[in-house]
């Protein structure tokens, strides 16, 4: 997995509207890359209710969030839908498949999805923070939110 200090290549992914969304669309603001195994799964479906719930605490302390897995941008539309998600965005890393995740070290190839993991990329690019979880833990938001407050 990426390390805090690791410098982040540039990606493109579409997201649930089929549009393309880069990392460097974000340049002079935070980014956090919230990684989940697979929609339409109760933890992955919490864990992306929370980015919505924190969307706007976030964008006020300058991050954007996105919720990423390899699934296609027709489930993650369907998804969103079924969640009433209206601000967060789900990109699909679906093809080349999981090319994104295990650009981080965060593709499990045995099941072939990503681990659940949220990473935060500052202004430059750069990781300053990196978790990884088990697959049912649901990741502690709050957890982010005093981090990105310097709590």
């Amino acid at each position: 997995m990426v390390k805090i200090g690791d410098k982040i290549k540039d990606f493109e992914l579409p997201d649930q509207d089929g549009n393309v969304v880069k990392l460097s669309d974000f340049s002079g603001k935070k980014v956090l890359l919230s990684f989940h195994p697979l929609a339409w799964t109760p933890v992955c479906k919490n864990q992306m209710q929370e980015l919505e719930k924190y969307y706007d605490k976030l964008e006020e302390l300058g991050v954007v969030a996105l919720g990423i897995s390899v699934d296609s941008i027709y489930c993650k539309r369907a998804w969103a839908d079924s969640m009433g998600l209206k601000k967060t965005k789900l990109l699909s890393d679906f093809w080349p498949h999981g090319e994104v995740a295990k650009m981080l070290g965060i593709f499990n190839d045995e099941k072939g999805f990503s681990e659940r993991a949220n990473i935060i990329v500052d202004e430059e690019g750069k990781v300053i923070f990196a978790k990884h979880y088990d697959i049912p833990q649901l990741p502690d938001f709050s957890e982010i939110i005093e981090f990105l407050e310097g709590k």
